[in-house]
């Protein structure tokens, strides 16, 4: 980890900048993670390339026979960490990982997680509420879109306890958008 103010870049550009398949590739990826720009995208090649490059490391020194000791700890750590967060399935080994790809990691983020459990209706709107502070992981606000959620964690994401989308008669929130209801509804029958 290093000094906090001397931060590192936590990815590395594309080699060459003008690649056809890679733009399109890049731009899929940005519309549908709704991330906010390209370097989303490097960073989590970067991970996925920091992963895979371990593992074919951990490969060759168990092909020559040297598979024990911190080696053998180092890929069950690996393996420990990918299964803790579902980006790597119980069952499988050391040599999987270089089948993953960037939507894996893309996959577990705390935006997509907000979207997909249904917390937001878009992945932009998901992005907004995260930044904004309407999003708690086991009632910690968490403001970081790209944070990658464990699987236990995923199952204690919630709207911050102190957020107005908190309450369900709030016009964003996903009961009263999916039902159709209005505030004024509800207002009309009580009187």
């Amino acid at each position: 980890m290093g000094h906090p103010r001397k931060r590192h870049k936590q990815y590395s550009t594309p080699k060459h900048p003008w690649q056809a398949e890679r733009l399109a590739k890049e731009v899929e990826l940005v519309k549908t993670y709704g991330l906010r720009n390209k370097r989303e995208v490097w960073t989590a090649e970067s991970t996925l390339r920091k992963y895979r490059r371990a593992a074919r490391r951990l490969l060759a020194e168990s092909a020559a026979g040297n598979f024990t000791g911190h080696i053998k700890d180092e890929a069950e750590k690996i393996i420990a960490r990918l299964q803790r967060f579902e980006i790597m399935p119980a069952d499988t080994g050391l040599p999987d990982i270089l089948t993953f790809e960037v939507k894996d990691i893309l996959e577990r983020r705390l935006q997509t997680q907000v979207y997909r459990q249904g917390l937001a209706h878009t992945m932009r709107q998901a992005r907004q509420f995260i930044t904004h502070g309407h999003i708690a992981i086991a009632g910690r606000r968490t403001t970081i879109p790209s944070y990658l959620v464990s699987k236990e964690e995923a199952m204690q994401i919630d709207y911050y306890r102190s957020s107005p989308l908190a309450h369900e008669l709030h016009p964003e929130h996903p009961t009263q958008v999916a039902t159709g209801e209005s505030i004024l509804d509800g207002v009309s029958e009580e009187a």
